[in-house]
């Protein structure tokens, strides 16, 4: 398997914890204009990141984050999800669609995980073990770690 991709980007001063994760929302109306828009605003929104390394400790001004940010390196973290059984096969690379709309559901929130992009391919890395609350709708599901394909 390939190794995570490394990228370099800013992130709030208190925020800036080797293994720290957050989901990245994309550019708010405040970034238009700044210096170090470009750097703080080049991952892809939507997409769950882990924090590998910090770059430096010298903050960079920023009209968001009272503290200044930092420069990090991050790449795309493991999302913790559930699938249909028949895709849970370690290696493989699937095409992750949620078709439940079950709000009310138990299993919803590992069914549609912060994160995670529907309609974008993953390779399962690991099989975690069973849903760990049935699904209402009777299917068969494995709670897996998904990685960027």
């Amino acid at each position: 398997m390939n190794e995570a991709k490394v990228k370099i980007t800013l992130i709030g001063k208190h925020l800036a914890r080797k293994e720290c994760e957050f989901v990245f929302e994309g550019p708010l109306p405040e970034c238009e204009g700044c210096k170090v828009q470009k750097v703080c605003t080049n991952l892809q929104p939507k997409k769950r990141y882990r924090i590998v390394d910090i770059r430096g400790t010298s903050p960079h001004d920023c009209r968001i984050h009272r503290d200044g940010v930092i420069a990090v390196e991050v790449v795309e973290a493991p999302i913790i999800t559930l699938i249909k059984s028949e895709q849970a096969i370690v290696s493989s690379r699937i095409l992750f669609e949620s078709t439940c709309s079950s709000t009310g559901c138990k299993s919803y929130d590992l069914c549609h995980p912060e994160g995670i992009i529907d309609g974008a391919h993953y390779i399962v890395t690991e099989i975690l073990g069973g849903a760990p609350e049935g699904c209402e709708r009777g299917r068969n599901l494995k709670l897996v770690e998904l990685r960027p394909a």
